[in-house]
């Protein structure tokens, strides 16, 4: 018997592991590889699994171990922190699509308790895939990241009262009211019970564990931790969901959470795999083919619907146009959470072949589509803070007259004000240099302006917040912010409104300095390799290494780094710190035409400095460069002089160098 299952395990990993890696190179998470997995092998596609008992029994563990570790990452500290997000932002999306839901399923004829059920289902988004997304992306601390994951962190803990929603939803009791009291007070006891063994039993049984030192005692006792409470849930009638949720709870706030956390982790990933290819083993790939058209209309439906929900809940709590377009349209699919109400909507008859297939199709798709929604969400923004919104619409693409702040010149630019940001506002200060602070977060901005900070609440990325911030006329422009799709535009954007403007930005990777330094920034500080930098400086320290040698090997790694992708300067004061603080000096380079009134003559008899007020710089005569140039040294056809000077002085030189033959030019920038 044994080997027939390690026959349907072979080929499980083996079409897993092809599926998932072509998947892969198409960037279609892996969550999704392993549902088509699950359609391909099962008995609706190749049929080379026909009897699913021992993998329905493995995908019932991956559903103890998703939720034991939700359970575990559940965190009280988490939710007050983002509690805007969370708890409202969260509850309003989740409600809206509900709602939505139910009023689109009573036009195909759905009961209530069908409809609601459906509202359940539709109204959870993939967690695992906008996660995996936006780390891949480098954005996972962008602002609309937050939300997205925020809001997703609502809809997995809401997962738990609809798990006790379901037998009453399905009418398995007559007595509502009697039930709903039996299960708050069971609810109430099992959370004081899980409380109690959080605070008491659990510290005082890994401390013995852990005084072992056994990694893999360690391993056996959170799996023995994990078993039991989903056990003793269950036999008190509870799903096994929800004992693997308050299983996880108890270590939430423990000290040994990082390290169950760790050595769960791969547990959760084998059997929530058997969990996914089982659910699309459920999917029967002739009923898609047979209605492609309601599939084609539910699937967009779904996606707009959830799209607008989302985007409009964010919105609602203050986040700007663009931040909610690009978190609505993260949060368009649905997850895998559905997955898990639904095997136990199954059983209690929720429901119908038809409407079980439906629900298949729409939801691999739309998670099939999550990783282009993400990848669409800037360009589409974009779209929508161009259309002609008023007010509230316009958040974060258009400033009002609550942000007004001064006109300002010379002036540095900040965009976010993180760590890096308000440090640099407060060195700003200090050296008394004027600057402007744009953030896109408003609960910082409000409490920040009040503060009496310089700040206001604006997308960056477009053009009309710039010129809020008087960018034609600032000096420095620095880019703080951690989202690196946006980094980009916003240093595209300030190079085309201020073609002398100096842009720093900030990166978190290496690799985006070439990108960067080509879209127009005159400086860019990788964090990744700059910590590097810190980490192997403080290492020689500790040797007692000299500080001189130090020095000259910081020197040498960045020269041979990543020196070549900044513009030619190292800490030293250079040409583009002349051009920063002396903004009225222009450098120019100039050829000596023949026959031109300074062919021929020497720079004493010239004295271009005493009569025009401009300095020769150096000359370029053929191959060999003479810097800061001597009195006797004459211009010859073909030299080519550096000149610094003011703009007015320059072009008034500017006809020394041409042949009274030829028509007046223009200098040609350096």
């Amino acid at each position: 018997m044994i080997t027939g299952y390690l026959h349907d395990i072979i080929i499980i990993f083996a079409f897993a592991i092809i599926i998932v890696a072509i998947g892969n190179r198409f960037r279609v998470p892996g969550i999704v590889g392993f549902i088509l997995t699950g359609m391909l092998i099962g008995p609706y596609g190749l049929g080379f699994i026909k009897g699913t008992g021992f993998i329905d029994v493995f995908a019932e563990i991956g559903i103890i171990f998703l939720l034991f570790t939700i359970g575990m990452q559940f965190s009280f500290r988490t939710l007050y922190e983002m509690r805007k997000i969370v708890l409202i932002g969260g509850s309003l999306q989740v409600l809206l699509t509900i709602i939505a839901t139910m009023a689109i399923s009573y036009l195909f004829g759905m009961t209530t308790a069908h409809a609601l059920f459906f509202g359940f289902l539709v109204c959870h988004s993939s967690t695992a895939i906008a996660l995996k997304l936006y780390q891949d992306r480098g954005e996972i601390e962008s602002p609309h990241a937050r939300v997205t994951l925020g809001i997703s962190i609502f809809q997995d803990i809401i997962t738990i009262p609809m798990l006790i929603a379901l037998p009453i939803l399905a009418g398995k009791t007559t007595d509502i009211a009697g039930a709903l009291l039996n299960l708050g007070i069971t609810l109430v006891i099992l959370f004081a019970a899980v409380l109690a063994i959080s605070v008491y039993a659990i510290p005082r049984f890994m401390n013995r564990i852990t005084g072992i030192r056994s990694p893999e005692v360690f391993l056996l006792s959170i799996l023995l931790i994990c078993f039991v409470i989903t056990y003793i849930t269950a036999s008190l009638g509870l799903s096994l969901a929800i004992g693997a949720f308050l299983a996880g709870l108890t270590l939430s706030e423990s000290d040994f959470f990082h390290q169950a956390f760790a050595s769960i982790i791969p547990f959760r990933d084998i059997f929530t795999s058997f969990f996914f290819i089982s659910i699309g083993m459920l999917l029967n790939i002739g009923f898609v083919i047979k209605e492609p058209a309601l599939i084609v209309f539910l699937v967009l439906g779904t996606i707009i619907m959830k799209a607008v929900i989302a985007g409009g809940s964010t919105l609602l709590i203050g986040q700007s146009l663009r931040t909610s377009v690009l978190a609505g349209l993260a949060l368009s699919n649905i997850g895998e959470f559905a997955f898990v109400l639904s095997i136990p909507g199954k059983g209690l008859g929720l429901f119908t072949p038809a409407s079980e297939q439906v629900f298949l199709a729409v939801t691999l798709i739309t998670m099939s589509l999550a990783p282009l929604a993400v990848v669409s969400g800037p360009k589409t923004a974009d779209f929508f803070c161009r259309l002609p919104f008023g007010g509230r619409l316009k958040a974060g693409c258009e400033t009002d007259s609550s942000q007004i702040i001064s006109p300002m010149k010379d002036h540095v630019v900040i965009i976010g004000y993180g760590l890096n940001g308000r440090n640099l506002a407060k060195a700003a200060r200090v050296g008394q240099i004027p600057y402007v602070v744009i953030d896109m977060n408003p609960a910082t901005v409000s409490s920040e302006r009040k503060a009496g900070e310089n700040i206001f609440f604006g997308d960056a990325t477009n053009s009309t917040i710039l010129t809020h911030a008087d960018i034609g006329q600032a000096r420095i422009l620095v880019i703080m912010i951690n989202d690196p799709v946006s980094t980009r535009a916003i240093t595209s954007l300030a190079r085309q409104m201020n073609p002398d403007l100096y842009i720093i930005a900030r990166t978190r990777f290496l690799t985006e300095v070439g990108h960067l330094r080509h879209l127009g920034a005159d400086e860019v500080i990788p964090e990744e390799f700059e910590t590097s930098v810190e980490i192997f400086t403080r290492v020689l320290r500790k040797y007692l290494t000299p500080e001189a040698t130090i020095d000259r090997y910081v020197r040498e790694v960045r020269s041979d780094s990543y020196e070549m992708l900044r513009s030619p300067s190292d800490l030293s004061a250079n040409f583009s710190d002349l051009r920063i603080n002396f903004p009225d000096l222009m450098m120019r380079t100039f050829t000596v035409e023949p026959g031109s009134p300074v062919c021929g003559r020497t720079l004493a008899d010239l004295d271009i400095r005493k009569q025009y007020a401009v300095s020769i710089l150096a000359i370029k005569r053929q191959h060999m460069v003479t810097e800061n140039p001597s009195g006797d040294m004459d211009l010859q056809p073909g030299d080519e002089a550096v000149l610094i000077g003011t703009p007015e002085k320059i072009r008034k030189l500017a006809d020394l160098f041409q042949a009274p033959a030829q028509p007046e030019g223009s200098p040609h920038r350096l």
